[in-house]
Order: C-alpha cells, then sequence, then structure tokens
C-alpha cells in the first residue's frame, strides 16, 4: 500500500512539475506557430459549404481523395485548345498545350500553368510513397505526380476529371454561383 502512495505521489509531483516548466515557457512560446508543416491555404471552408459547392462527385474526389475509374473520366481522351480549371478553387491549373495521352486511363499533362497554381503533398496512403498534387489556394485532391511522362519535364500529372473544370480558348473562366470566398 505504501508503495503505491510513493508511486502516485511520484507521478503527481512529475506532472505538477511539468505543469509548471510549460507555464514558464509560455511566453517563449507565444508567437510559435506550432502548426507550421501543416499548409495554409486561403480557400478554408468547412466541408457543409464543399459539400453545397461541390457535385458528390467532385466532393469525394477533391475533399476525401478518391480516385475515378481509369479511362472513366470526361477529359481522359479529351484534346481541345483551352485551360483547365480547378473545380474547388477555379484557379487556371494546367493547359490543354502541355496535355498529352498517357495511356493511363486519366488526363495527364507534363507541366502545370504556372509553379504557384499546385503543391505536391507527400503521400504514403496504400502501402507506397507518392507525391499528391494538390489546388494550392484550397489544398483540394487533383491527382499524383509521377516520373516517367513526357520532355521537357519527364513528369506525368495524372488528375482525375472530376477535379477540373475545362475552358475552351478564349471562353469566360468559370465562376461559383454563390461566391462563399
Amino acid at each position: 500500500m505504501k508503495t503505491k502512495i510513493i508511486l502516485i505521489s511520484g507521478l503527481a509531483i512529475l506532472l505538477v512539475a511539468s505543469v509548471i516548466t510549460l507555464r514558464g515557457q509560455e511566453d517563449e512560446l507565444s508567437g510559435v506557430d506550432l502548426d507550421q508543416d501543416k499548409p495554409k491555404y486561403e480557400i478554408q471552408l468547412t466541408e457543409e459549404e464543399w459539400k453545397a459547392r461541390l457535385n458528390p462527385l467532385q466532393y469525394a474526389v477533391l475533399r476525401q481523395q478518391a480516385t475515378e475509374t481509369m479511362f472513366s473520366g470526361q477529359y481522359d481522351k479529351f484534346y481541345k485548345k483551352g485551360t483547365y480549371y480547378s473545380a474547388a478553387s477555379l484557379q487556371p491549373i494546367f493547359s490543354s498545350d502541355t496535355k498529352y495521352d498517357s495511356k493511363s486511363g486519366w488526363p495527364s499533362f507534363w507541366d502545370p500553368i504556372s509553379d504557384d497554381a499546385i503543391r505536391l503533398v507527400k503521400d504514403t496512403s496504400e502501402g507506397m510513397v507518392r507525391w499528391e498534387v494538390v489546388d494550392s489556394k484550397s489544398g483540394s485532391h487533383l491527382g499524383h505526380v509521377f516520373e516517367d511522362g513526357p520532355a521537357p519535364t519527364g513528369l506525368r500529372y495524372c488528375l482525375n476529371s472530376a477535379a477540373l473544370i475545362f475552358v475552351p480558348e478564349g471562353g469566360t473562366p468559370p465562376k461559383f454561383k454563390k461566391d462563399n470566398n
């Protein structure tokens, strides 16, 4: 019984000492971004707002990292001139000038429209390491990038059609019906 009391007392003393130590460090920690490794995105919506903005397939792909069945997307074998926009943020992300037939079953591009249109996020799901391609304004899932593409980049940005909105050359960029941001 005495051993249990001593152990519990010792743990209580350690706990109090830890709290006192942390409180003493509060001034040092204020101003430090504890979430600095988590990317910050310009567009921040609740899941309900995303569900209202996107159709069910878009929501599954863009917000839940789903993948369309290969060869099922509307832009897989689609080669009109124009610009591909993110269905999440409506920012331009890829041009038809860099689109090619990778024979993978998904729309593929060898380069984004600009360096800041997308971000790459390490993806270790499904027992492998890949690089997820996300919309730089919302962090929404677009697809993955692989190192088996054509010159000049050698990259294959393999995307989901549901994540994209195509606007023909000279067309009007898309706008949200209800602009939440």
